[in-house]
């Protein structure tokens, strides 16, 4: 009897190993395929997008257009209520948000499960779209986000991972502007020397 069981459960756990060789490959292939289409569905028509970045533990994607850094794709997860949230998240230059996709979530369905549309839909104060992230909050907290009905502890994961991403960015920008403004051509090294002589 025990070696039948244990005969069984290694065919068992063999033909799971096998299922899950072949199908790998796959699998790895529409998750991939899937966060491509997030980060178009995020950002503006026609931008080029960079190669991406890793910032503060996210994924950033920059979208130029002419040569001008126009808007961000972020890849940012927080913990919900129950499991992890990954969202894809599009920001424009000043930080408001473009629009979002949910890549994972294990949420209550019914309750936290909405956060893939609820921050987009037009009713009361749900929607995030335009504005600016960084100090999301839900109305409870002093906000203007209505959370979820009865799932305010998806609601908060969900904007602070919407906030994180917004942090990223920001700091992004800082050390682009920080190293443009240490940047000062000779030219002007020199005639700032030239002007000090003069003076004394």
């Amino acid at each position: 009897m025990v070696l039948s069981l244990v005969i069984i459960s290694m065919v068992a756990a063999g033909a799971l190993a096998g299922v899950y060789i072949l199908t790998e490959k796959n699998i790895a292939l529409q998750e991939a395929q899937k966060q491509q289409a997030a980060i178009l569905a995020v950002l503006p028509e026609g931008c080029t997008v960079a190669e991406p970045e890793e910032v503060d533990g996210l994924t950033i994607y920059k979208a130029f257009k002419d040569d001008q850094w126009i808007a961000t794709a972020v890849e940012t997860s927080e913990v919900g209520f129950d499991g992890p949230q990954v969202i894809m998240v599009g920001l424009d230059a000043e930080g408001k948000v473009l629009d979002y996709v949910v890549l994972k979530q294990t949420e209550t369905p019914g309750l936290g499960a909405h956060i893939d549309h609820w921050f987009k839909d037009a009713i009361g104060n749900r929607s995030i779209i335009g504005k600016k992230a960084g100090a999301l909050a839900v109305t409870k907290e002093g906000g203007d986000v209505d959370a979820i009905t009865a799932a305010t502890i998806s609601s908060k994961a969900f904007l602070k991972a919407i906030n994180k991403a917004y942090n990223a960015i920001a700091a992004q920008s800082v050390e682009a502007a920080t190293g443009a403004t240490q940047q000062v051509p000779s030219d002007q090294v020199q005639s700032t020397d030239e002007e000090k002589e003069e003076t004394l």
